[in-house]
């Protein structure tokens, strides 16, 4: 989990723009990121592919006044609400954005091309019906941030129980690449411009547990010897996941949260 979503960045950038508090240039810039392009496709009213300034000002138009985003996995559809057809894409995506206002969401078809470390990303943003209900198993910040605490000491206590904290050229250098990430980070915004400080500080400590739980997977087996072993490692860190996911989701969704977007 170092690197946001591009859900999150679309959601919390466009959340931003509709809310006045950002340019459309700076917007797009934040949303594409490292990417060579993002367009978005199926909008209603275009025939074809546009670009993300038009497709957000379309939106904007249509109703939408907010953005939500979801981190469905198998098994725990974080955000989404229906109808089948958008859930299976997201699901199939790992990720979508769900416009608050009108029965609309967004689920990224991502192409590579080229060797590593000089990768073309280009993005298509699908545009879907999306059922207006409430998003399953979304937290609300205060829980979300209760929960975290609890994992993040859940997530300690496993790695030095599984013979993982801290050991190994793998989790070094996980634990090195979040350091420095971290202090990149210093000075600037963590979330688009607008967010409540709980929900930058729930989305850092979410990253912070995503990281545990990513050096606890990339780090080999660890002290797991056994086919049990490993299962029951694995059974000890999904749940660990699962409240980082929920805490992501809960920090970008702040904007609308309870109903109302912040202005």
């Amino acid at each position: 989990m170092l690197v946001e979503p591009r859900s999150g960045l679309l959601a919390a950038w466009g959340n931003a723009l509709l809310a006045g508090l950002v340019s459309p240039d700076d917007a797009v810039a934040a949303m594409v990121g490292e990417d060579a392009v993002h367009r978005v496709e199926g909008l209603p009213g275009e025939a074809g592919p546009v670009g993300l300034t038009l497709a957000l000002g379309r939106l904007r138009a249509l109703g939408a006044t907010g953005f939500r985003v979801a981190l469905p996995v198998p098994g725990h559809p974080l955000g989404l609400s229906g109808p089948p057809d958008f859930n299976a894409r997201a699901l199939e995506a790992e990720e979508a954005v769900v416009a608050y206002g009108v029965p609309y969401g967004l689920v990224p078809e991502v192409s590579e091309a080229g060797p590593e470390g000089d990768l073309h990303v280009e993005v298509v943003w699908r545009v879907l019906p999306v059922r207006e209900a409430p998003p399953a198993d979304v937290p609300s910040l205060s829980e979300a941030e209760r929960e975290l605490a609890e994992a993040l000491r859940d997530a300690t206590a496993l790695l030095s129980r599984l013979d993982v904290a801290g050991s190994g050229p793998v989790a070094e250098a996980a634990v090195d690449a979040y350091r420095a990430r971290a202090e990149v980070s210093r000075g600037r915004e963590v979330l688009a411009p607008g967010y409540p400080p709980r929900a930058v500080r729930v989305l850092e400590l979410a990253q912070r547990v995503g990281l545990l739980v990513s050096v606890a997977y990339e780090n080999g087996h660890g002290g797991a010897v056994s086919a049990s072993e490993m299962a029951a490692r694995g059974d000890a860190l999904r749940p660990v996941e699962r409240v980082a996911r929920r805490a992501v989701v809960a920090a970008y969704n702040a904007y609308v949260e309870g109903g109302e977007v912040r202005r």
